[in-house]
């Protein structure tokens, strides 16, 4: 009988240098499927050094990656992606000169495959692809309040939305991880608000196992269950989430006391 797996993330003494620089140091975390888990620590710490080495950008030195139970360590990011993890970015990237409907439809080509002649010649198959392409990325559209705005350009978005829009896409390719890096930034309190509860809906609607970087204290306290802290490459703190934003250490990395 093959072993249940409960953990959607496993992440085993990896680490990365560059240039004899020791960006991430054997960084372990386990994150259980369907949880809202938090990365922080203070700017340099490589927060997004870990996601670029979980999305396959930088390939480790040592150490292990799985995913649902597969290992992706070394895989290239679009293996990794259509094994089943999306992210967004610190600096949002859109197609801006594309509408925004047509922003999630260019995530959705990991689900709705068809080839170049299909294409090409407008068949029956690729109008057929299109109309379902199309009806799926409304639904997400509408789950992000975004259905108003779907012809607009994604540059004439304001940008709360656009940050939104940028999840969307992520969500599009259907994934078991999402990753978010720094959704809240830039945002204003009631930006935010709003982003916590549309996180937390994600999270419960479509079952998705979610891992964000994130300053923001008050976005991480009100969702993430458990935060890793990371300072200097390596790993600070870890735990449940209370536990680790009253932790002196924590707390002294932040402040500098």
């Amino acid at each position: 009988m093959s072993e249940t797996v409960t953990n959607m993330l496993e992440v085993d003494n990896i680490g990365i240098s560059f240039g004899g620089l020791r960006a991430v140091d054997e960084f372990t975390i386990h994150i259980k499927k369907g949880e809202l888990y938090g990365l922080i620590g203070p700017n340099g710490a490589g927060k997004t050094t870990v996601f670029n080495l979980l999305t396959g950008v930088y390939r480790p030195d040592y150490g292990g990656i799985r995913l649902d139970g597969v290992d992706i360590t070394g895989k290239k990011p679009a293996e990794i992606n259509q094994a089943g993890i999306a992210r967004t970015f610190q600096n949002i990237r859109l197609f801006k000169a594309q509408s925004v409907l047509d922003n999630v439809k260019i995530g959705l080509h990991n689900e709705f495959p068809y080839n170049a002649l299909d294409g090409l010649f407008r068949t029956p198959k690729y109008r057929k692809t299109e109309q379902e392409m199309t009806e799926k990325a409304r639904s997400l559209l509408e789950v992000f309040d975004l259905l108003a705005d779907e012809e607009l350009l994604a540059a004439n978005l304001p940008y709360g939305k656009q940050r939104k829009l940028e999840i969307a896409r992520a969500m599009a390719t259907s994934p078991k991880l999402l990753l978010l890096d720094e959704p809240a930034a830039g945002m204003n309190p009631n930006e935010t608000a709003e982003l916590m509860k549309t996180i937390a809906f994600v999270r419960e609607h479509y079952d998705i196992t979610i891992l964000l970087i994130e300053h923001d204290m008050k976005l991480v306290s009100g969702i993430c269950e458990e935060l890793t802290v990371l300072n200097f490459g390596r790993t600070l703190c870890q735990g449940e989430t209370s536990k680790v934003l009253n932790d002196p250490e924590v707390i002294k990395a932040y402040l500098g006391e």
